[in-house]
C-alpha cells in the first residue's frame, strides 16, 4: 500500500490558452461531464487509498482553488480528510516539488520505507480499475528499491513525448533501458516498429529512502534546500482540507533549490529504473486540436451555420457563418481563433498578448 500519492498541480497555462492561464491553469478547466482534470486525479488518487492520504503541490495562488476541488468529494471514500495541500512559494519545477512532499511526509511521521506515487493533475486517465492496478504493480517495484515509470503504449510515431526503452523483464513490469528525448520524426519511426518504447507518462513510483539517495546522488542542492526546514509544518483548515500555511526556512528553502525537472535530476540518470506498460488509456490533451478530438461539442453557446468540422469552447454566445475545421475559444477576456492542425501556434500567441 502506498503511504502517500503525491499530485503535482502547478504549470504555467499557455498550451490551452486562453482558458488555461497562469492563474487558473490547466488542471482546473472543465471537461464534458463538468468535472476537472484535477478532480478526476483527486479521484483517481483517493482510489488506490493511501494509507496516509494525498498530497497536492500547488501554486500559493492556487491553494484555495484546489481546496475546493478537494472539498467536493464524496462521502465514502477511502482517505477523505487526508488531502493535503503544499502551496510553493514561487515555481521550481517538479524536483523540487516532490522533494518538498518527500519533507512534508517525513515531518509527519513517515518512515523510510513509505512508498509514494507521483502522479499528474492534467492528464485524462481511464478506467480507474485499470490504473489501480498498474499501480499496485508499480508499488511492488519500487518496494524492491526502483524508480518506477508507468510506459504508455505509442500509439502513434509521436514527435512530442520523450520515451523510456524496456529490457528484462522484471516482476510485473520490465528493467528499463534507459529514457530518450523527445525524437525527431525518422527516429521516433524506429521506436514504434521496434515495439520494445513506449512514451514517458511522467508518471512515477519509489520509497522514500531510495528517492532521497537518488536526489542525493544526482542533485544534492535540491535535497540540501529542503533539510534546512526547521521543525514542522504548519497547517490550516480551509473548506475541510489541510493546507500548509507556514514552514520555517521553506521560502529560503525554495530561494536555494535550482528550477529543474525530476526527469532531468533523477531519472535519466538512475541506475535502478523500471517500468510498468501501462493497461489504462492515457491523453496527454497538450493542445485545443485534442480538445476538440476529445470533446468534439465543445461547451458554450454556439451556433453553427453552413459551418462544419468546428469546436467552440466560449464563455459568450458565439455564431458560425460559412466556415469550416475552426477551433473558437473565448475565455478570461480573451479569444482565440484557429484552423485545426495550427494548435502549436497558441503559445507564441499567449506569450506575444501577455508580454
Amino acid at each position: 500500500m502506498y503511504a502517500y500519492v503525491i499530485v503535482l498541480a502547478g504549470g504555467a497555462g499557455t498550451r490551452l490558452w486562453p482558458a488555461s492561464t497562469s492563474a487558473r491553469p490547466k488542471q482546473f478547466l472543465a471537461l464534458g461531464d463538468g468535472t476537472t482534470f484535477l478532480r478526476r486525479a483527486l479521484d483517481r488518487a483517493l482510489a488506490l487509498e493511501p494509507r496516509e492520504g494525498v498530497i497536492v503541490v500547488t501554486g500559493a495562488s492556487m491553494a484555495d482553488a484546489v481546496a475546493e476541488e478537494s472539498r467536493g468529494l464524496p462521502a465514502g471514500i477511502p482517505g477523505r480528510g487526508s488531502v493535503r495541500i503544499l502551496p510553493e512559494p514561487t515555481g521550481r519545477n517538479t524536483a523540487p516539488a516532490v522533494a518538498w512532499a518527500l519533507a512534508a511526509a517525513e515531518a509527519w511521521g513517515g518512515r523510510p520505507e513509505d512508498t509514494f506515487l507521483l502522479m499528474t493533475s492534467d492528464h485524462l486517465i481511464e478506467p480507474i480499475p485499470a490504473f489501480a492496478a498498474d499501480a499496485a504493480k508499480a508499488e511492488t517495484l519500487a518496494a524492491s528499491g526502483n524508480l518506477v515509470c508507468f510506459g504508455i503504449p505509442p500509439r502513434y510515431p509521436a514527435t512530442g513525448y520523450g520515451y523510456i526503452e524496456a529490457a528484462e523483464p522484471l516482476g510485473p513490469g520490465f528493467r528499463a533501458a534507459g529514457f530518450r528525448e523527445k525524437p525527431d520524426a525518422p527516429t521516433a519511426e524506429r521506436f514504434l516498429a521496434a515495439g520494445r518504447y513506449y512514451w514517458n507518462s511522467g508518471m512515477y513510483a519509489f520509497r522514500s529512502d531510495f528517492l532521497r539517495r537518488e536526489l542525493g546522488t544526482h542533485a544534492p542542492e535540491v535535497i540540501r534546500a529542503f533539510d534546512s526546514l526547521i521543525d514542522r509544518p504548519r497547517e490550516v483548515e480551509r473548506r475541510g482540507v489541510r493546507i500548509v500555511d507556514a514552514w520555517e526556512g521553506l521560502e529560503e528553502a525554495y530561494e536555494r533549490a535550482p528550477s529543474i525537472s525530476l526527469d532531468f535530476a533523477v531519472s535519466e540518470k538512475c541506475a535502478s529504473v523500471a517500468l510498468v506498460p501501462a493497461s489504462f488509456s492515457w491523453e496527454d490533451v497538450g493542445s485545443w486540436d485534442e480538445m476538440a478530438r476529445l470533446f468534439p461539442g465543445g461547451s458554450g453557446n454556439a451556433v453553427a451555420i453552413e459551418s462544419e468540422g468546428c469546436y467552440v469552447d466560449s464563455d459568450i454566445p458565439v455564431a458560425l457563418c460559412g466556415v469550416s475545421d475552426l477551433i473558437v475559444v473565448v475565455r478570461n477576456g480573451a479569444a482565440l481563433v484557429l484552423r485545426k492542425g495550427a494548435s502549436q501556434l497558441v503559445r507564441r500567441a499567449a506569450d506575444r498578448i501577455n508580454s
